[in-house]
């Protein structure tokens, strides 16, 4: 089944970074409208697994974009990182996911144009939102029409600041900008305190957050000596997203 959808949403939406199955279930008991699925948000998130991304097209009825992302760090990729890029935009379309969420930056900070082309075609019809690789471009407002160009259809954004709530006047700059031509999505950091804030100042319609707290692990037998992870890591918790966060970001967007 093909669940491809261009338009963007009616009214205000609420986006929400899914780092699981687990996290993707709470976004819809919670009432979010689309997920960006994705895996390692200790990494800033990376590409699901192709199975994650299947059991949440068949499972699930709200929109699933996978991030396509295939390693944490900068966005500069090699020809094989490309490469692998392209073979999991191609998997999602094949599946029906409604979109993916992806970006590429050159060596001097700018949207690599090249690449990016290339992954619309990919994903055609399939339609592509760019990421905040776009907060790590050299100039906004340059990437901003690049980005336009290209086709996407939403940018993530922070405005370039460490945080959405901090980057406020310069989202609002990018919507002004923007004029309707793609939807500027604000992200990072924005919580059920900020929210309202943040959207009536930037005058954005739609916003992203992972909505996470840490859940404690359902073991009962826990070996604290053994670890998987790096030495100050607590294997018996793991971020997730919360239904109750969900429901509160939903019911106070609800409130504008």
């Amino acid at each position: 089944m093909n669940h491809n959808n261009k338009s963007p949403f009616r009214g205000l939406g609420l986006e929400i970074c899914a780092n699981s199955i687990e996290s993707a279930i709470a976004a819809e008991k919670g009432g979010a409208d689309r997920i960006e699925l994705c895996a390692n948000l200790g990494e800033g998130g990376t590409t699901p697994s192709y199975g994650q991304i299947k059991w949440c097209m068949e499972n699930l009825g709200l929109e699933v974009w996978p991030l396509i992302r295939p390693r944490g760090g900068d966005f500069l990729y090699t020809d094989a990182e490309f490469e692998c890029l392209l073979e999991d935009i191609s998997f999602c379309k094949q599946i029906g996911c409604h979109g993916i969420v992806t970006g590429i930056l050159d060596k001097d900070g700018n949207v690599d144009e090249t690449r990016c082309r290339q992954i619309i075609a990919m994903a055609s019809p399939m339609p592509v939102a760019f990421h905040r690789a776009f907060d790590m471009s050299q100039n906004l407002k340059e990437s901003l029409e690049a980005i336009i160009a290209l086709g996407f259809v939403r940018i993530l954004t922070s405005g370039g600041k460490a945080n959405a709530e901090i980057g406020t006047n310069e989202i609002a700059q990018l919507v002004l900008q923007a004029n309707g031509r793609i939807e500027i999505m604000p992200g990072a950091g924005i919580n059920s305190d900020n929210l309202l804030e943040i959207a009536k100042i930037t005058g954005a319609r739609c916003f992203h957050t992972t909505a996470k707290d840490k859940f404690a692990s359902k073991m009962i037998f826990q070996n604290a000596i053994g670890k998987m992870g790096n030495k100050d890591s607590d294997e018996f918790s793991y971020d997730q997203t919360d239904l109750d966060k969900v429901k509160v970001l939903k019911e106070t967007l609800n409130s504008l």
